[in-house]
């Protein structure tokens, strides 16, 4: 692991009061949007009046803080400490719309707290697997995770999904000023303006916004100044054997799709994810699901909008995500100035977006740069079969139309698919080792760097 000038690591740097805000700052408002997009679809699917819809939007960030500090500083054996973002899982959103209909908001509650208590005693036999998580793996499985989220970004840029005017000349425009802002900020300027060029470019974007008409402080005047989370709000919890087994089969896959970015972040870093570290982080999102189900919220994961930023800002102190966790505190406490950051319109925040997650794409290629594909042909293989498959449900949502409900919560995710077919794969051609990359290469031949 590379350290800094003091013998300190990156991750674990300290940085300025001034410079933990900013560059904090710039990661909430990176994965606003994502954070508040499923709590607005679970309170439709409940039929919650504004009043609870509100609550549950501010239950979900005093949360979605809650698990990021846990996962970024760690308490005994849970948490990572990497920078890594907690947010809301979108694999749960269809098992929970179905259970908000049915059984209401304590159906939901009741089967995010035993699903998480079984995350949290699943973590240390899950993390066995990271011997099955070579280069070869997980370059692959960071690709997949960035070009997944490129049609976020690109669904933002134009408007965002549902918007009557998507994209119009006017939203592409403010997309672009962003885009090109902060690759201008990038190429001008070092040190500090670079490391908050996203934060600049979405400041910039917000500005050439107003004249549109697309920016609005109106709900700010409505929104109350203090909003307490209080637990079991919508009362106690039910607990429904199906929608449980259901909630569980979610966290399967969110513990498969965290494994993805705990990894991704950490090549980011400099820090090896072994399977100690792997355990800690899984265990910070079972302990965050259950407390979730608590705190009327829910399933929480690393949040991949955010992977993207840490590389395209190369700021990796773990400590400047924890500053993010005690913003989401405040936000989740303050309903006026959650309001305010919501006042972002869609093609600002779209312009990040393609630069960040082009950015998760691109280090998933970095990581392959390890890979030997000239001695083991079967390589090629691997990479491009997880790919074909990984992009199958971003390409074409209802190619597994047709498949049992009980499989659609993971064929709606490419991550997982894509991720499962490299392991598989790997496992097939290289054995559980992923014999073939670069670095075992060098280390048989007695060739040191």
């Amino acid at each position: 692991m590379a350290n800094t000038n003091n013998g300190v690591a990156p991750v674990d740097e300290m940085l300025p009061a001034g410079k933990l805000f900013l560059y904090g700052l710039q990661h909430v408002l990176a994965m606003y949007a994502g954070a508040v997009a499923v709590p607005l679809i679970i309170a439709g699917a409940a039929k919650l009046t504004p009043a609870q819809t509100a609550f549950l939007i501010n239950a979900d960030l005093f949360t979605c803080g809650i698990a990021t500090l846990l996962q970024t500083l760690g308490i005994w054996k849970i948490g990572i400490k990497i920078p890594v973002i907690q947010g809301v899982t979108f694999a749960a959103v269809t098992p929970m719309v179905i259970m908000a209909q049915t059984g209401g908001m304590t159906m939901i509650f009741g089967a995010v707290i035993v699903a998480g208590l079984f995350t949290f005693l699943a973590a240390p036999f899950f993390s066995k697997l990271i011997r099955f998580f070579p280069p070869i793996v997980t370059g692959t499985i960071i690709t997949i995770i960035g070009v997944s989220l490129l049609p976020v970004g690109i669904n933002w840029a134009g408007g965002g999904v549902g918007n009557p005017n998507f994209g119009s000349l006017t939203f592409i425009f403010i997309a672009t000023v962003v885009l090109v802002s902060i690759l201008l900020i990038n190429k001008l300027f070092t040190g500090f303006l670079s490391h908050i060029a996203v934060l600049l470019g979405l400041i910039i974007g917000l500005i050439v916004a107003i004249p549109f008409g697309l920016v609005s402080f109106a709900d700010v005047a409505d929104a109350p100044w203090i909003g307490i989370t209080t637990p079991f709000y919508y009362g106690l919890p039910i607990f429904d054997i199906g929608a449980i087994i259901s909630m569980i089969l979610v966290m399967l896959v969110v513990m498969v799709e965290s494994t993805g970015d705990f990894l991704a972040i950490g090549e980011m870093v400099g820090k090896k994810i072994g399977q100690e570290e792997l355990t800690a982080g899984l265990r910070a999102d079972g302990l965050a699901t259950a407390l979730g189900g608590v705190f009327n919220a829910f399933p929480y994961t690393a949040f991949a909008q955010n992977v993207g930023l840490v590389g395209l800002t190369g700021v990796k102190s773990r400590f400047v995500v924890a500053t993010s966790g005690l913003i989401l505190v405040v936000l989740g406490l303050f309903p006026k100035m959650a309001t305010i950051i919501a006042s972002l319109p869609n093609a600002v925040l779209g312009g990040a977006g393609i630069a960040m997650f082009g950015i998760v794409a691109a280090s998933g290629i970095k990581t392959l740069a390890k890979v030997d594909f000239e001695k083991n042909h079967t390589n090629i293989f691997i990479v491009a079969i997880s790919i074909g498959i990984g992009v199958i449900p971003v390409m074409v949502p209802n190619f597994f139309q047709n498949f049992p409900a009980w499989s659609q919560t993971i064929m709606h995710s490419g991550i997982t698919l894509g991720s499962i077919t490299a392991i598989i794969l790997n496992a097939f051609f290289n054995g559980s080792q992923g014999a073939g990359d670069l670095d075992e290469l060098k280390a048989n031949a007695g060739i040191r760097e």
